[in-house]
């Protein structure tokens, strides 16, 4: 027994630093996962979104490979799933001077189901080619400045014609996925042009008044343009909502 007992410390000292090996494997595990959290942090939203749309996003975030997505859009079924693979170190510098690092594979949710700060689950990396996403498409531009250059000019006393501002649009050949709008009121004609929006973000929109002595174009604020609030609508052409406090 006597001669075994010199062994004792070296094998308490082997466990000892395999332990503590493993915790920094586990340690940089839990640096890979939580990566991948805020990955499905920063994707997380209510806005509806295809899966190519959620695929292109999480393909930005930094510290972040898109392996695979699975789903059609986020508000349909389970949501998009999206497997990312992510990279975590740790070290412990008695034992090692360099960091011990992994990569790991995580499955993200993308869903309005979704909780905030949900954990990504571990899965298996695919095998494959990395998908690749195309942006999705610009919305597009609002012609202010052709706008404010074609709408008729209306001297005091005089009265807004409705028929000259419909032909000062038809001469803008306006992209048709920008809605139009125009209304008279009172010798006031109001006119609104928009994009449609998804019902969460602020929608895109255009606003125009030609009255006697006045033609206006403007953009109303950002707060306006949030979904309810009524900033985009043909009633605030017509007369203009005051600004937000």
């Amino acid at each position: 027994m006597r001669r075994l007992l010199p062994l004792a410390p070296l094998l308490l000292l082997t466990v000892s630093a395999c332990g503590v090996l493993q915790s920094s494997e586990s340690e940089a595990a839990d640096s890979a996962r939580d990566t991948a959290r805020k990955a499905g942090e920063r994707l997380y939203s209510q806005r509806p979104r295809t899966a190519e749309e959620v695929g292109y996003a999480a393909s930005g975030i930094d510290g972040v490979e898109v392996l695979r997505v699975n789903g059609t859009s986020t508000h349909d079924g389970d949501g998009v799933h999206v497997v990312v693979r992510t990279s975590g170190s740790a070290y412990n510098q008695r034992l090692d001077p360099d960091p011990v690092t992994v990569r790991r594979c995580f499955e993200v949710r993308v869903s309005p189901k979704s909780e905030w700060r949900e954990d990504p689950r571990d899965v298996g990396c695919p095998d494959g080619p990395r998908p690749t996403f195309a942006p999705p498409p610009e919305p597009p531009r609002l012609p202010s400045e052709e706008l404010r250059a074609e709408l008729p000019r209306v001297p005091e006393g005089g009265r807004a014609e409705e028929a000259g501002v419909r032909r000062a649009l038809a001469a803008l050949d306006l992209d048709p996925a920008i809605r139009t709008e125009v209304r008279a009121d009172g010798g006031r004609i109001g006119v609104l042009l928009s994009v449609r929006g998804n019902g969460y973000d602020p929608q895109d929109c255009l606003l125009a008044r030609v009255a006697p002595g006045a033609t206006e174009v403007w953009v109303p604020s950002r707060i306006q343009r949030m979904p309810g609030e009524g900033g985009c609508t043909i009633e605030n052409a017509l007369e203009r909502m005051p600004p937000p406090h």
